[in-house]
């Protein structure tokens, strides 16, 4: 297997950025205009991630596809890091927004799209009862806190290098000697993530049920497969132990399907059935309008219930509990979520991007296979990318341990100076309903290009 040859990486590298910034003046020009508004030049700290030396600025998104404002035209296997999962502005969605927007926006009032999102979740989860939030990062934290309420116990437990967003107990790591503390990059962390925290390594089932065995772990919360690290499949009878050891050991079990969605309508819980007691599910059941819900067994119903009807002030202070806010459950969100649901994320549609996916596989493996290089590619649904590493890796850290910043950067670069985009944070890419083989193939002849030069 070849290595890749540091100073010429280098140098490509350089050819690339001069390409990039000479193709993207009108981007350019917006960037430095941005510098004395905007903090870094961006909207929102990671968009600074890009491997340009500026982040292209859109013009408009449609579909698969989306335009910059210097006239170039994208591939999008970003997808807004699956907020857009759904295509950028599906037209069922687009509609009832339109609809819902003059028929009120926000109104702190129930209406009958939340009864049916309810019911529609219900149906592909198998969960009987619904709350909503505006992110998954607010609806795990909210999921957290009544975990925390209903068992008394302050601990929650996370797999090593997982992401659940913007949640402060999630950003822990394990060090080379097994010791946890705050992740890399953890920016003001409130405490020592170790103090609320318990991390173990995915796949690891004695270190789980080690954890477990203290007593004070309130929830285990998880994607059913890690996918932020890099795509890291559960091994055979691991779902099948965690929800045993959980059970066995009194916490509960929250799922995390925001990436995960990709395995089918109902996520890798239906594909798998898998039984947790609360399940998270935002970014794309709005197509791209902010939304989130957060689901309960009947068992975690009835404990929620238990413990309000024991205390008799949570009428009165059941808005300063730390659920919800005052645009959660808002009208246009709820209206997003029925229309994609019902017409968007639909079987169907899930029947065309696999394939996708698939096809997106076997390209980008047989081009790794001719350059000789010691990398391999995974997929899950309609999700797949490749990694710096052989062979699959079994935990995050395998993963990130693998992982190569310049290289990836380099692999980026190329593929958005030919008019494709993947997802800044790792080699992901994510299908649309409206992402075609034409599309595929194109990423296929780029990364095959990108990976002979490399090995030249």
């Amino acid at each position: 297997m070849k290595n890749i040859d540091r100073a010429r990486l280098a140098s490509l590298m350089g050819r690339e950025q001069k390409k990039f910034v000479d193709e993207r003046p009108k981007s350019k020009a917006l960037f430095e205009r941005a510098r004395k508004s905007l903090l870094a030049g961006v909207p929102m700290n990671w968009m600074a991630k890009w491997a340009g030396a500026f982040p292209p600025f859109v013009r408009e998104a449609q579909g698969a596809h989306f335009f910059d404002v210097d006239g170039h035209r994208y591939i999008d296997f970003c997808l807004g890091d699956t907020g857009a999962m759904t295509g950028h502005s599906p037209f069922a969605t687009v509609k009832a927004v339109e609809e819902q927007s003059r028929r009120g926006i926000t109104l702190m009032l129930p209406g009958e799209d939340a009864i049916f999102v309810a019911e529609e979740l219900a149906k592909r989860f198998g969960l009987p009862y619904w709350q909503f939030a505006l992110t998954a990062t607010d609806a795990n934290r909210f999921s957290i806190r009544l975990a925390r309420q209903i068992t008394g116990r302050a601990k929650i437990l996370v797999f090593n290098w997982c992401y659940h967003g913007t949640v402060d107990e999630t950003f822990i790591t394990l060090d080379k000697n097994g010791v946890a503390g705050p992740r890399r990059g953890n920016i003001g962390p409130p405490v020592n993530p170790a103090v609320t925290t318990r991390v173990v390594e995915f796949n690891d089932l004695p270190a789980l049920e080690a954890a477990l065995a203290a007593g004070d772990v309130a929830c285990v919360l998880a994607e059913p497969a890690m996918t932020n690290v890099g795509i890291v499949h559960p091994e055979k009878g691991f779902h099948a132990a965690l929800r045993e050891l959980t059970r066995k050991h009194g916490a509960l079990l929250i799922i995390d399907e925001t990436h995960t969605i990709c395995a089918g309508p109902g996520g890798f819980t239906r594909a798998e059935n898998l039984q947790p007691d609360v399940l998270v599910f935002g970014k794309a059941i709005g197509g791209g309008i902010p939304g989130a819900a957060y689901g309960f067994s009947q068992e975690v119903a009835e404990r929620i219930a238990g413990w309000q009807d024991r205390a008799a002030e949570s009428l009165e202070d059941c808005d300063v509990g730390g659920i919800g806010g005052t645009l959660a459950g808002n009208a246009l969100s709820l209206a997003a979520m029925r229309a994609t649901l019902t017409k968007v994320l639909t079987k169907e549609a899930f029947d065309r991007m696999i394939p996708m996916a698939e096809r997106w596989t076997l390209g980008v493996a047989k081009a790794i296979a001719e350059a000789k290089l010691s990398w391999h590619v995974t997929r899950l649904g309609c999700r797949a990318e490749y990694m710096f590493g052989r062979d699959a890796p079994k935990n995050g850290t395998e993963v990130h341990r693998a992982m190569d910043f310049e290289l990836e950067r380099f692999m980026h670069l190329y593929a958005m100076n030919r008019g494709i985009l993947l997802t800044p944070f790792h080699n992901m890419a994510l299908m649309s309903p409206q992402t075609e083989k034409e599309d595929v193939d194109l990423h296929a002849k780029v990364f095959r290009e990108a990976v002979r030069e490399l090995a030249a």
